[in-house]
């Protein structure tokens, strides 16, 4: 199957269709939700790409989706918002409570908010962005499906949990840190189990608490919940010497900072009655802090001097968080975005259940 590449805009309009044909998406929701999953693919992280085509179906067919919920304001002050989903999308939910959250943060300097009741967001970097692409500090947090395993326990109970903070610096690209708080996020394992079933020792437990490579595995315990044993390690792995508990700690605080604040649902009981997965938000002017322009111009003077440090031996580049990410879009706007061929047969399985035309590169 040499399909290899397929047109930014072609892939993002052909996304949106099966969104809004095969599962009954609102043309504007379709839309953003469309855009979220090629933004992952064009910047190299199929994890979070088309291929969630599969992950969203199963949020509706099992219920635990409305594709027309409306998210509502559940209570707010002029720097916070609390909104609940109502199941609708996560890029519905997401659309809704961070358009309100740059209103609040541009009248005010700030404003964090939380979300419940809501679905997969897709990338956190997607969110974190459009708050830095406004001259304001963004961040985005959220819970997802229980996938990671407590240090020193052997349940699986929390999240990946992932942490995104971007900061504008005056020039392209933003500084953008996304990373999960387990040591890989679910959905590279699931790439993994979709290219040949093999991962690197270390991502993972089994059932019996030893190292696997197997993530075929993995990525069925963790998504159908065969088991509430086995699952992902968080950063530092299954002890404290090389700061498992750093990992673990960040994977809490996250919990607690969506599913807590917003009196949300907990990892370890999403996907019950609804998804019910939950998001924190937060953008804050530059201006807070003095001048917005002297203090993008230190930021970037603070990261050029990382970038132009003496290098390890056979690395060419120091890269900085979110540069690697924005070079692979610019290629893939140019060339087009890779699809892997388990990626093409995933949607060429929904175009023909959905009932709409195969995708062509």
């Amino acid at each position: 199957m040499e399909r290899v590449h397929v047109q930014y805009e072609k892939l993002r309009d052909y996304m949106a269709r099966m969104l809004e044909v095969g599962l009954g998406y609102p043309e504007d929701v379709a839309a953003v939700s469309a855009e979220g999953l090629v933004e992952a693919d064009a910047r190299g992280h199929a994890s979070h790409g088309v291929a969630r085509i599969m992950m969203y179906t199963d949020e509706v067919d099992q219920g635990n989706c409305d594709p027309n919920g409306k998210p509502e304001v559940a209570h707010e002050t002029p720097i916070s918002l609390v909104v609940n989903g109502n199941m609708a999308p996560g890029f519905a939910a997401s659309r809704f409570a961070l358009e309100r959250t740059l209103e609040k943060a541009k009248r005010s300097g700030t404003c964090m908010t939380v979300v419940r009741e809501s679905c997969h967001f897709g990338m956190a970097a997607f969110w974190a962005e459009k708050a830095a692409d406004e001259g304001m500090m963004g961040v985005a947090l959220t819970n997802t499906l229980k996938a990671g395993i407590p240090l020193f326990g052997k349940e699986r109970l929390l999240g990946t949990n992932p942490i995104c903070v971007a900061i504008p610096t005056g020039r392209s690209p933003h500084f953008i840190l996304d990373m999960a708080t387990t040591t890989v996020a679910i959905g590279k394992i699931e790439v993994q189990a979709r290219r040949g079933g093999i991962m690197p020792e270390g991502w993972a437990v089994d059932q019996n608490g030893r190292d696997t490579v197997d993530a075929v595995a993995v990525a069925e315990t963790s998504r159908f919940n065969k088991s509430p044993y086995g699952g992902l390690l968080y950063l530092g792995g299954a002890g404290e010497t090389l700061g498992g508990h750093k990992g673990y700690g960040l994977g809490l605080l996250v919990e607690l900072l969506t599913a807590g604040l917003s009196l949300g649902t907990a990892s370890f009981d999403t996907y019950e009655k609804s998804s019910g997965i939950c998001h924190y938000f937060q953008a804050t002017s530059l201006d807070l802090f003095g001048d917005r322009k002297r203090i993008e111009d230190h930021m970037a003077s603070i990261l050029d001097r990382i970038t132009s440090s003496s290098r390890a031996n056979g690395r060419e580049r120091i890269y900085i968080h979110g540069e690697k990410e924005h070079e692979r879009r610019k290629q893939s706007l140019k060339e087009g975005v890779y699809l892997d061929p388990a990626t093409w047969e995933r949607l060429d399985a929904y175009a023909d259940r959905f009932g709409i035309e195969r995708l062509e590169p």
